[in-house]
């Protein structure tokens, strides 16, 4: 298979955490014999020093013309004036939307060896196995907003249209699943959630009637991800709740840095990201843990360019990696000894063969 990847190294550790995800890539394409093609360009704060601009057009033009997008991440103290007008955070969420990849889908489970690594009890974690769907194009992030002296407004909208094809994502892979959907709104507080929450009923009864529809409250689900994880199967939220209940749920399989994601549409284009920032305390030290993107790469091989071998092949070497015992700092023990981001790679290109 022939494929053109674009790679966003982005700021912080996201160089490092790239560098493994195109290493696993071009041992994929040396094993099974495919020809992949890499496009890097610059995102967020190391675009503003080059050129000015978080998501320069030159960006934008390779993101457009290749078949998927490998993320590292963006951001840093250096560009943390909440006040400018310019920061690296507006480069992917306008990278987002003009991908038009409105699905973000953040899967979380654990290793029973990380178990230790949770603050959560063992007993807690066993058979945890979650999808979160989080609608990634609209809601408060993309509202207008407006700010005085003394007041500020975000404004958060959210369509019918933009409801129904989350709801319906969500629900078919559900449907793939256990069969089980928990929606996660703030219908008793916000117009915004009783509209989410109309919709997906309507759907839900109207397309789907044989999943099972669980609906909460954003406060009581992010209790039950912490008292009743493994009873979850695919949660569907918004903007704003699935972005602070995927950082939460990260602690369940022990670090931010073990979790990956893909941002799709309608198309097989994707963006691949781990769900990690940029770490800055850790950038250039070598320590950073790659898992999550090298998982973000099997979820690439699989839903970009449909190569589902080769995603099983990565996820399983992985799991591998850590069943050995290998361990960045991380997800480290006392124990145990921690291994640098390049370590953990070479350990998981090892197993790739």
């Amino acid at each position: 298979m022939e494929a053109l990847i674009t790679l966003l190294p982005g700021d912080g550790i996201g160089p490092e955490v790239a560098a493994a995800g195109r290493q696993v890539l071009e041992r994929i394409a040396e094993r099974y014999g495919h020809g992949f093609e890499f496009s890097e360009q610059l995102i967020g704060g190391a675009a503003m020093d080059a050129c000015g601009d978080p998501l320069p057009p030159d960006t934008i033009a390779a993101c457009k013309d290749s078949n998927a997008v490998l993320l590292g991440a963006v951001g840093g103290p250096k560009w943390s004036d909440p006040n400018a007008a310019v920061r690296p955070e507006q480069g992917l969420l306008r990278l987002r939307a003009t991908l038009g990849v409105f699905a973000n889908l953040r899967p979380v489970s654990v290793y029973p060896e990380l178990a230790g690594a949770s603050p959560l009890k063992a007993a807690k974690l066993e058979g945890v196995d979650m999808i979160v769907v989080r609608e990634l194009t609209g809601g408060i992030y993309f509202g207008e907003k407006s700010r005085t002296e003394s007041t500020a407004t975000d404004l958060c909208t959210y369509h019918t249209h933009e409801i129904e094809r989350i709801v319906r994502v969500a629900a078919r892979l559900a449907g793939e699943r256990r069969g089980q959907l928990s929606s996660v709104d703030k219908a008793n507080v916000l117009e915004t959630s009783r509209l989410w929450r109309d919709v997906t009923d309507r759907v839900m009864a109207e397309e789907f009637p044989s999943i099972e529809l669980e609906t909460l409250l954003v406060d009581a689900a992010a209790m039950h991800l912490l008292s009743r994880p493994a009873d979850f199967d695919v949660i569907v939220t918004e903007n704003m709740f699935g972005d602070i209940l995927t950082d939460e749920a990260s602690m369940l399989a022990g670090s931010l840095g073990m979790l990956p994601s893909a941002s799709l549409g309608d198309s097989a284009h994707g963006l691949y990201e781990p769900i990690h920032g940029s770490a800055p305390d850790l950038a250039g030290k070598g320590i950073a843990n790659p898992c999550g993107t090298i998982a973000s790469v099997a979820m690439l091989l699989r839903h970009s360019l449909a190569l589902l071998d080769e995603a099983n092949q990565v996820e399983q070497a992985i799991a591998s990696v850590i069943n050995s015992g290998a361990r960045t700092a991380d997800i480290a023990t006392a124990a145990d000894q921690s291994l640098s981001t390049q370590d953990m790679t070479a350990a998981i290109l090892a197993e790739l063969g």
